[in-house]
C-alpha cells in the first residue's frame, strides 16, 4: 500500500527497532511507496512511511531491493556529498564512502552480505542513516 511520507523531524529522529518476519508486509509498503515517488526518490527508510523498523528499499537500476536490518560492516574511500531527502526540504552535506559492505536480511529473512559502490552505496548509506534516526 502506498503510504504517506513522514515530514516530522522528531518522528524521523528515533532509531529503528529490529525488523522481524512479522514485518514482511512492510516490504510491499516500501516498494509501492517508492514506486509512487520514483520521479523524486531513489530509496526509503521505513521511518519515512511511519514504521520505526530497521528496513530500507533502494532503487538499483530497474530493480528495487528491500533490506531488513541492514548494517554496514566495512567502508572505504570517504568523500563529501550533498544530499536531499523526500522527508525534508533542502540539501545537506555529509560524509559518504565509495565502497561499502552491507550485511542484511532479504525479503525471505535469509542473511545476505554484499558489496556496493558509488551511487548505490551512497543511497544505502543515506537509508541506513534513517534506520539510526540520523537526518540528512
Amino acid at each position: 500500500m502506498i503510504k504517506p511520507i513522514v515530514h516530522d523531524p522528531n518522528q524521523l529522529a528515533h532509531p529503528a527497532v529490529p525488523a522481524t518476519k512479522a514485518d514482511l508486509p512492510l516490504a510491499t509498503d516500501l516498494l509501492e511507496t517508492l514506486k509512487a515517488h520514483a520521479n523524486e526518490c531513489v530509496g526509503m527508510g521505513a521511518n519515512m512511511i511511519g514504521s520505526n523498523k530497521a528496513a530500507i528499499v533502494v532503487q538499483m537500476g530497474p530493480l528495487a531491493v528491500v533490506m531488513f536490518n541492514p548494517e554496514i560492516i566495512n567502508k572505504h574511500d570517504a568523500y563529501q556529498a550533498t544530499e536531499g531527502c523526500l522527508s525534508l526540504t533542502g540539501e545537506r552535506s555529509t560524509t559518504r564512502y565509495h565502497q561499502i559492505t552491507v550485511k542484511f536480511q532479504d525479503r525471505n529473512f535469509k542473511p545476505q552480505q554484499q558489496q556496493f559502490s558509488d551511487w548505490i552505496a551512497q543511497i544505502i548509506q543515506h537509508e541506513i542513516d534513517h534506520c539510526h534516526g540520523i537526518l540528512i
